[in-house]
């Protein structure tokens, strides 16, 4: 195995790891994620749902399974995160965070269009 694979599957790795994570989290710990979701006025019955999509796509994204698909699934779902959810840009946090997912989804893109070691 090359550097070049290892390299490529544990930025993979950490990648779905990421999401994965934050789709335990969601489910563990609703209650903020869902009043965040409140002020921006999605509805809170997409919580799991989108928990169980993170989970879903990570855990493709970990193990190589339509791993271009997920992470072009993912990379929509954080453009659509950035828009949807940071859009004050007055307050840092939620510019950073929205920089933040642009820069996720930018990543997940180049890792759509890659080839899957």
């Amino acid at each position: 195995m090359t550097v070049s694979t290892i390299v490529f599957l544990v930025g993979r790795g950490l990648l779905a790891a990421l999401f994965i994570l934050a789709g335990i989290t969601k489910l563990v710990g609703p209650k903020p994620v869902l009043a965040h979701m409140k002020e921006q006025h999605v509805p809170g019955f997409l919580l799991p749902v989108v928990a169980l999509f993170e989970i879903a796509a990570g855990a493709a994204l970990l193990i190589g399974w339509n791993a271009q698909i997920a992470a072009a699934a993912l990379a929509a779902f954080c453009l659509a995160t950035a828009v949807v959810f940071h859009r004050n840009f007055a307050d840092r946090a939620e510019r950073t965070q929205f920089v933040k997912d642009i820069a996720l989804a930018g990543g997940l893109a180049v890792l759509a269009t890659a080839v899957v070691a």
